[in-house]
């Protein structure tokens, strides 16, 4: 097969495809057509023709635009903000981008959602720097997040202030039980006349209130090994005295030379 075969081959089947491409365009314009001579009286009607639309043409911008819009009317901000979101992927012109995200922005403040919706408005004017709404809106947006952003501080001081609070009640319960408790157990230890239970059964048992504890049989207590080890070196100092005298006492004097 020459080249110019094959050349006039595949111009054929570009132009085909074209005609193909170009069939679904409109097929899917028809579609829209349709759904929007029947959006404003029979909603369900016209999303399907939109949903068809979208299914003969899947990057058809004004499709998932419109179905967007329609969503939104109806007030189902979930299902327009995810058919706008679709309809800026597939733009491809600047235009068709500026209304996606203007709508976008409009959505997402219906859903309280302004920090988000600041930076919609701000996508739509970079590709239409000069709708006055788009820039209307873009201050709102800015205004309601300041004020939604002053709110959350808020909050966060007021949650801090619960938390401390909180934490100042429980010691203060914490430290009110150790003293209920220690009161008990100095209540544990006193008999029906408010007195020592000790003081009680030392008197039962003849004891003095302070008497001492007594060291078990063959076993010194640490005074009496103190007062032992002082008596010990008392009597080593007596006895070195006296071998000191007796030295002292023995000892001859060495008289000097009488020259």
């Amino acid at each position: 097969m020459s080249k110019t075969i094959i050349y006039i081959a595949l111009l054929i089947t570009t132009a085909s495809f074209a005609q193909q491409k170009d069939k679904a365009l409109r097929k899917s314009n028809d579609f829209i057509f349709e759904g929007n001579a029947l959006v404003n009286d029979d909603f369900v009607a016209a999303e399907k023709e939109y949903r068809k639309a979208l299914s003969k043409k899947p990057n058809n911008t004004i499709g998932a635009y419109n179905l967007g819009n329609a969503y939104y009317e109806t007030g189902n901000f979930d299902e327009a903000l995810l058919r706008h979101i679709e309809a800026a992927k597939l733009a491809t012109t600047k235009a068709d981008k500026h209304k996606a995200y203007h709508n976008i922005g409009n959505i997402l403040m219906q859903q309280k959602q302004c920090k988000e919706a600041v930076e919609a408005f701000k996508n739509a004017l970079r590709n239409d720097p000069t709708d006055e709404e788009t820039r209307y809106n873009l201050v709102v947006a800015k205004e309601c997040a300041e004020q939604q952003q002053q709110n959350e501080d808020k909050n966060k001081d007021k949650d801090k202030k619960d938390e401390k609070k909180k934490d100042d009640e429980k010691k203060k319960d914490d430290k009110k039980d150790k003293s209920d408790k220690d009161k008990k157990d100095g209540d544990d230890k006193k008999d029906d006349n408010g007195k020592p239970k000790d003081e009680k059964d030392n008197k039962k048992e003849g004891k003095p209130k302070n008497e001492k504890k007594q060291p078990q049989p063959g076993k010194l207590s640490p005074q009496q090994v103190k007062n032992l080890l002082e008596a010990m070196n008392n009597e080593e100092k007596k006895v070195q005295q006296k071998i000191n005298a007796k030295k002292a006492k023995g000892k001859k004097v060495k008289a000097e030379k009488d020259w």
